[in-house]
């Protein structure tokens, strides 16, 4: 059986990821950028969806239209 050999963290190592990415979201600040995920639909996208429901379109179809999912449909166009 071959020995194991333990390697110690240290609490260092752990802290640089997050040092990291608070470094990138200062940075992204300064620069005026969006910090996160990006969005998934534009506005613009969802707003149309709503135009489409108050006509009376099913999800099905605006799904077609737009390109957004139907769960996301949902989501998006409750009310």
């Amino acid at each position: 059986m071959p020995a194991r050999i333990a390697v110690a963290r240290h609490s260092p190592g752990r802290s640089a990821p997050a040092e990291r990415a608070a470094h990138a979201r200062t940075v992204a600040e300064a620069a005026s950028r969006r910090i996160g995920r990006p969005v998934a639909h534009p506005a613009e996208k969802i707003e149309y969806a709503r135009l489409l429901k108050a006509q009376g379109t099913s999800y099905g179809e605006i799904s077609a239209k737009t390109g957004i999912p139907k769960t996301s449909l949902h989501r998006y166009l409750q009310e």
